[in-house]
C-alpha cells in the first residue's frame, strides 16, 4: 500500500517544514513504458540468466504500474523537507 497525502502530511507535521511537493505521477507511465520496451528488447540477452516466470512477472509489474499511473490511481512525488526551514526560502527548479 502506498501512503496517502494525508498520511504523509500527518507524519511530517511538527517534525519538518515542507519546502516543496512536486507530483510527477501524470508522466510516470511514460517512464514505465520505456522501461518495459527496453526490457523486452534486451530479453534475448538476459533469458539465459532469468526464467520465463521472471520475464512474465516483470512485464506484469511494469505494465500494471504504468496503467495505475496513467489512470492516476498511483502518484509519484518528490518531497523536499527541511528540519527548520530554508533560510531565505526554498528555490524550486522545474
Amino acid at each position: 500500500m502506498l501512503p496517502s497525502v494525508a498520511q504523509l502530511g500527518k507524519a511530517i507535521e511538527g517534525i519538518f517544514v515542507m519546502e516543496d511537493w512536486h507530483n510527477f505521477g501524470a508522466d510516470y507511465d511514460k517512464t514505465l513504458m520505456a522501461w518495459h520496451d527496453n526490457f523486452v528488447a534486451a530479453w534475448s540477452g538476459l533469458k539465459e540468466k532469468y526464467s520465463e516466470t521472471f520475464y512474465r512477472m516483470w512485464k506484469f509489474f511494469l505494465l500494471s504500474s504504468a496503467g495505475a499511473f496513467r489512470a492516476r490511481t498511483n502518484q509519484l512525488w518528490q518531497i523536499v523537507l527541511s528540519k527548520k526551514g530554508v533560510l531565505g526560502g526554498y528555490q524550486s527548479i522545474r
